[in-house]
């Protein structure tokens, strides 16, 4: 079969086409990653900005106005999250008061590990006849990049905490102002599949977050009274951290076991605890995620395993751990967006469960 010009003209724009996509995803990559602290305070106040939406309707609706709905709403978030946060923040303050006889179980266990290590690496020298090789120092330009990456995360935590109560506030007061306003970005003929899409995303995402605010309640009440029940320290605290980690599906529950195993240490000499540990943990999480989920989140967010890992890995990699909480929410919206997009289905199929 003869290639004539006319095929060589066809196969040059849609090569064109195909490279400016390339070129314009690794930008939009590029402006995510060094805008994280920006893009994520925006992420956040949009998703509390939908979870909050229907207490300032209620309230509307029982004649209040919507700005003075909205700032009694976000006030009472405030009250709240800074309750929580005084209460961990004394148990954290205890655990730190006894440090010292963690760390010095900490550094026991630590010691032996690298004992037994140093001597099979010893016995793997002698065997090849070779000479151990000297450990090697640690360069001055990792350290400089681990401070940069800390001093970096505070900012982002300081621009979280400080502008995400206004943002919230104000997409909670003029949420029609905005939403009309979002609409006439489009032509008159899409503004209809613009609203069906933004109506499907306000119950996606407010399902998904009222129904994993009520899962990790469950889990944190499950593993602190599992943790009470065997006798651990700072049974709460560790239930709270088993249950904001419960948020991040499969990676999660095996994070969750390293708080306790290190509590552990202290009380318990034999591997039958912590396996005991390791498995009820992974029994609470497997029953949260697949027997109670489903009824409380409901079907709208529906992720296929497959998606769900890579959503993980992309967003984990792209905006650590931050990123491992937005992936699942961030997903959804892109599978109700392909849904919405008639040449974009078979890419919402291949996402859907």
């Amino acid at each position: 079969m003869e290639i004539t010009d006319e095929d060589i003209i066809k196969v040059r724009p849609s090569l064109g086409t195909t490279s400016l996509r390339i070129l314009a995803a690794g930008a939009i990559i590029l402006f995510l990653y060094y805008a994280a602290g920006v893009v994520i305070t925006l992420l956040l106040s949009i998703l509390l900005a939908y979870f909050l939406d229907p207490a300032v309707e209620m309230m509307e609706r029982g004649g209040a106005p919507r700005t003075i709905g909205a700032m009694v709403v976000v006030l009472i978030l405030i009250f709240a999250l800074a309750a929580v946060g005084y209460g961990m923040w004394s148990r954290t303050a205890n655990f730190a008061d006894n440090w010292p006889k963690y760390s010095a179980v900490l550094r026991q266990a630590t010691s032996a590990l690298e004992g037994k290590i140093n001597g099979f690496e010893g016995q793997l020298t002698q065997e090849q006849g070779a000479k151990p090789a000297a450990p090697p120092a640690q360069e001055p330009g990792m350290i400089h990049g681990l401070i940069l990456r800390a001093v970096g995360s505070l900012y982002e935590l300081v621009l979280e905490v400080t502008f995400v109560p206004f943002l919230v506030f104000f997409m909670l007061a003029g949420k029609r102002d905005v939403w009309h306003t979002t609409l006439r970005l489009f032509p008159a003929s899409r503004r209809t599949q613009v609203k069906e899409t933004l109506d499907d995303l306000r119950l996606v995402l407010r399902d998904f977050l009222a129904g994993m605010c009520i899962l990790t309640l469950i889990v944190i009440a499950a593993s602190s009274i599992f943790f009470w029940a065997i006798g651990l320290e700072y049974p709460v605290l560790l239930g709270i951290v088993s249950g904001l980690l419960n948020m991040v599906p499969y990676i999660g529950v095996v994070l969750s076991w390293l708080p306790a195993f290190f509590l552990a240490l202290t009380k318990f000499a034999t591997i039958g605890w912590f396996l005991l540990i390791a498995g009820a943990l992974l029994g609470i999480h497997i029953l949260a995620l697949n027997l109670i989920a489903p009824h409380i989140v409901g079907k709208r967010v529906q992720l296929n395993a497959v998606a769900i890992t890579i959503a993980l890995l992309f967003w984990g990699w792209l905006w650590g751990g931050m990123g491992l909480l937005l992936a699942i929410p961030l997903t959804a919206v892109l599978r109700v967006v392909c849904d919405h997009t008639e040449s974009l289905k078979p890419f919402g199929r291949w996402l859907s469960a």
